[in-house]
């Protein structure tokens, strides 16, 4: 399949999965192993243990999720499909990507096409998620439910949203900040963004902010790890060689912006940085 495919977002309760950026879902209920009181109004996520589960998700649910332990099963899959809300499969741990995306179009061709992919487990694979995402044109969700550190990975590797859960070693507000940051600085940084309105277009510019004042904060620490290595540190010690080089290379990654408004931009960053340092220093 090409790696050029239109791109498809599927609209689940209030998030747009598939445009625009990463998502958070802290709310899957599984009729498997959840008591049946969990299914409640709102409910972003819900999958059924049979298909006498698939009224009540129906009308509570914005989603079915076709699970991995029981995409065996054809007629759970085929009413789960047609069920009229959108449908997110799950990888099976011992699919191949064909078989994963083959169901996926199956359950696309059984209901009104809103599906979503799906990748989960103990040690999810980051890898196949994004050959998935670009052969189908689909987009992908990873629950890291059980390990919130791949947070950041999984949106490195494109994923469309995140699915966490109460199975983690965090608290489940702990676990949703790490996973928000995941989405708010590396979205920033490796997700396309065409914002439609004023708000998005100002959220947008926030998440980007947020990656700026991150990496600005390590730059700074960096920098004053360099005052203490060097001769002669401070102002007095300022290279401007180097400085020049490191914003021609800069213009490489942003010839908009070009030399002469990078240079007053990384004067600013620099000399903020030799501030701190001297601060720290009790200079």
């Amino acid at each position: 399949m090409s790696s050029t495919l239109e791109r498809h977002a599927v609209a689940v309760g209030g998030l747009l999965v598939g445009a625009g950026p990463a998502v958070v879902i802290g709310d899957r209920v599984s009729l498997r192993t959840d008591a049946p009181a969990a299914l409640r109004a709102g409910v972003t996520l819900a999958e059924p243990a049979t298909a006498a589960d698939l009224p009540a998700i129906a009308e509570h649910a914005a989603a079915v999720v076709v699970g991995a332990s029981w995409t065996r099963d054809i007629p759970l899959v085929r009413a789960a499909a047609g069920l009229g809300l959108p449908v997110v499969v799950e990888r099976r741990a011992s699919a191949s990507m064909e078989e994963w995306l083959g169901l996926a179009a199956y359950c696309a061709g059984e209901g009104d096409g809103r599906v979503i992919l799906c990748e989960g487990g103990g040690r999810p694979d980051l890898a196949l998620v994004r050959a998935a995402r670009a052969a189908s044109g689909r987009p992908a969700l990873v629950d890291v439910s059980a390990d919130i550190g791949l947070s950041a990975a999984a949106v490195a590797a494109g994923a469309d949203g995140l699915i966490i859960g109460t199975g983690q070693a965090q608290t489940p507000a702990a676990g949703r900040r790490v996973a928000e940051e995941a989405v708010t600085v590396v979205g920033a940084l490796l997700r396309d963004e065409t914002p439609g309105t004023l708000p998005e277009c100002r959220q947008a510019i926030d998440r980007v902010d947020a990656a700026l004042a991150t990496l600005l904060e390590r730059r700074a620490e960096l920098a004053g790890i360099v005052q203490r290595l060097k001769p002669v540190g401070g102002f007095a010690g300022r290279d401007l060689g180097r400085e020049r080089d490191v914003v021609a290379r800069m213009a490489v990654r942003a010839p908009a912006l070009g030399e002469s408004r990078l240079s007053a931009i990384m004067n600013a960053v620099i000399e903020a940085g030799l501030h701190l340092a001297e601060e720290r220093s009790g200079r």
